[in-house]
């Protein structure tokens, strides 16, 4: 069975977005950075919400090529183009780079991938992770907190039908005063 994992950067205050989808506040130190690089090399299939994949491939398939872009940039890039990714939308009918296109039940498809063997998934975007959150199906949170109150926007979280328990697994800091905490779902 793989291992699915939900980690963001967010707000103090809980929002992995201000209102206006505005992502001032979590520009990332080239540690932190380097940090979601070396995470993001050991999973084995992305999971994207239609909202989130359409600002990752804005952006990443050309990340690597563009001024001033540091090593570490350009690793990610390369990686997020090699990396098998899974985008469920009912609303596009076309993706690329080592994407495919699920557009019915994102929960039965999910729930397929993880009884697969493999490597670790990782699922993004605010909609897509709260109703795989909903479903108990996340193994592990990766919490990357900003010292920042925005006041509203896209909630980490979402509303839940019954209680997760966590075990803490690490905490780590960050220049900025960015917090890491990881946690595993408690089965």
């Amino acid at each position: 069975m793989r291992k699915l994992i939900y980690g963001m950067n967010l707000t103090l205050d809980g929002y992995i977005s201000a209102p206006g989808d505005d992502l001032g506040w979590s520009e990332p130190s080239d540690e932190l950075f380097q940090w979601w690089l070396d995470q993001e090399r050991v999973i084995s299939l992305f999971l994207y919400g239609r909202r989130l994949w359409e600002n990752m491939s804005a952006y990443w398939p050309t990340g690597d090529q563009q001024p001033g872009a540091t090593p570490a940039q350009i690793e990610f890039a390369r990686n997020w183009r090699d990396t098998p990714k899974v985008v469920f939308s009912s609303t596009i009918d076309k993706v690329d780079w080592n994407t495919r296109l699920v557009t019915g039940d994102a929960i039965a498809e999910i729930t397929r991938l993880k009884a697969e063997d493999g490597g670790p998934m990782r699922v993004g975007g605010a909609t897509l992770a709260g109703a795989v959150m909903r479903a108990g199906l996340i193994d592990e949170y990766e919490i990357v907190t900003h010292p920042a109150l925005v006041g509203g926007g896209t909630p980490f979280f979402t509303a839940l039908e019954s209680w997760v328990n966590l075990n803490l697994v690490e905490t780590r800091t960050f220049p900025g005063g960015v917090v890491l905490t990881r946690y595993e779902t408690r089965r």
